[in-house]
């Protein structure tokens, strides 16, 4: 139940991938674009920096407003409020007027922001420790599957030469919030938000549920008064508003607020989304004979290794996978440049150096493996973790925008820092990077990797409740020794255990197993 509330992974990575690609369409371009008498229909640097990142921007509100959504309707009805908002923007981006499309995006950002934060805010809450790292990265593997699906109806629409050819791929994504918004209705809400709320009757029957066990059962009330019991203390010592976010108590609310923020950030600097939102042209501009098929063939990497990763999550631990892929892209990218600045340009007779070219489209595959197998999915993994039941609504809240303010403003500068200047009436200044930009990207992978080592804790298999316990007593360079300390003093391997210390250790000691 918790896994299929992933689904909503989709809108956003079908959106990702579909932008690129319609973009690129004639007919799209001749509907919004502008006309040269040497370029024929184009679509200006700025227009294509606002019309790609401002989905982003409006995610980045939509992830804002899923606190007071999701804490006044719950992580169930707030995700089906989400679809709602996505369904009239996808409206919207049917018009052929220019402002009324732009206005589609924004509004459709409101819909994926609020179902990007409440998705693994209801994963994390509601699935078993054991594998809860695999359930809530799965949030990222529909992210994969949903840019794959968009670079296949992309292929399949690309010649038709009327607005069926960018309407349809468009339209696809009625059925993504059908889907996803019909079949939350029939799910649990998470047992947690609902104890939160004191709605102990509701929530025995959601813990039942996910537990499959009666309502009334010794099982399902023991669950209830361990999660209530580790409630209460975190709300003896924290008033649960926006300024507790950013307060370093014992609980360490500050750090565990800028840690999500910037892991969020982090994510976005990796360069990813240089490849999904532009990847198409990029490919283009190298000079690669049928750049939709290398983005196809991308998408399929992304997904194929985001998936088979998965089981990693709760086996190698989150800090781990984080270190490892934080390398590992570094290491590509910078290879990708210099071989991009060296022999893979167009040379000036018009010809490519295949060898090269073959070089630089293997290293993104490589890249984009090492994203998929770490930062794709971990960063949702460790955000949905890191924070406690009273604050997590905001922290979860303020992680995400970060995620989407990033979004936003790589996807809008991008296009500045790769294209080439443009002169005469409608000209624009640019850095015409191109290849190069993997040198940026490199960098900020070198920096990620010593963020992980200095921000991001080892949680796996700790319940949400341990969780607490690591951050208030272990530093976190030491946290995975201090991890597998909590793990050697419980014999509890129950899906829903609070920390064995303070007011419920007497209760946890009697109480071995849920």
């Amino acid at each position: 139940m918790s896994a299929f509330a992933a689904f909503g992974g989709i809108l956003f990575g079908y959106d990702t991938g579909t932008i690129g690609g319609i973009i690129a369409m004639d007919d799209w371009l001749q509907t919004f674009g502008s006309f040269d008498s040497t370029l024929g229909y184009y679509l200006p640097t700025k227009d294509k920096s606002l019309v790609v990142s401002i989905l982003s921007a409006g995610t980045f509100f939509g992830a804002l407003i899923a606190y007071p959504i999701g804490d006044r309707l719950g992580r169930k009805y707030g995700i089906v409020s989400g679809c709602v908002v996505f369904f009239l923007g996808i409206g919207l981006q049917l018009d052929t007027q220019w402002v009324t499309f732009v206005i589609g995006r924004v509004i459709a950002g409101l819909g994926v922001g609020i179902i990007s934060c409440l998705v693994p805010m209801y994963q994390s809450e509601c699935a078993p420790k054991s594998i809860r790292g695999t359930i809530v990265g799965l949030y990222q593997f529909a992210i994969t599957i949903g840019a794959l699906l968009a670079a296949i109806v992309l292929n399949a629409t690309k010649e038709e030469l009327s607005h069926s050819a960018w309407r349809t791929p468009i339209s696809v994504q009625f059925a993504w919030g059908a889907i996803l918004g019909g079949g939350m209705l029939f799910l649990p809400e998470s047992p947690r938000f609902l104890l939160l709320k004191g709605r102990e009757a509701e929530a025995r029957k959601a813990l039942g549920r996910l537990l499959t066990l009666p309502a009334d059962s010794t099982e399902v009330e023991d669950g209830c008064l361990l999660i209530s019991s580790a409630l209460k203390m975190e709300q003896e010592v924290s008033s649960g508003s926006y300024l507790d976010c950013f307060t370093n108590n014992e609980n360490r609310h500050g750090f565990r607020t800028w840690t999500g923020i910037l892991l969020q950030a982090a994510q976005q600097l990796t360069g990813i989304n240089f490849i999904f939102y532009y990847g198409t042209t990029f490919f283009k501009q190298a000079g690669i004979s049928n750049p939709f098929i290398i983005t196809i063939i991308c998408d399929v990497v992304n997904t194929v290794v985001t998936i088979s990763s998965l089981p990693f999550i709760d086996k190698l631990g989150r800090r781990r996978l984080l270190l490892i892929g934080a390398a590992g892209m570094c290491f590509s990218e910078f290879i990708v440049a210099i071989v991009g600045v060296t022999a893979g340009h167009i040379q000036a007779d018009g010809t490519v150096n295949l060898p090269a070219q073959r070089v630089l489209i293997a290293f993104v595959c490589i890249y984009i493996a090492f994203f998929a197998m770490s930062w794709g999915p971990v960063a949702w993994v460790v955000t949905s973790e890191v924070f406690p039941l009273s604050i997590r609504g905001r922290g979860m809240s303020l992680s995400v925008a970060s995620n989407w303010l990033w979004n936003f403003g790589i996807g809008y500068a991008t296009p500045y820092l790769v294209n080439p200047t443009t002169y005469g009436i409608n000209g624009e200044k640019a850095a015409n990077l191109g290849v190069k930009v993997f040198f940026i990207w490199g960098s900020t992978c070198a920096g990620c990797f010593l963020f992980t080592y200095f921000f991001v804790p080892e949680t796996r298999s700790l319940s949400l409740e341990q969780i607490d316990r690591l951050y208030r007593e272990s530093s976190i360079v030491g946290s995975v020794t201090y991890r597998q300390k909590i793990l050697d003093e419980t014999n509890d391997h129950a899906a829903f255990e609070p920390e064995k210390h303070g007011e419920v250790e007497h209760y946890s000691n009697e109480k071995s197993s849920v």
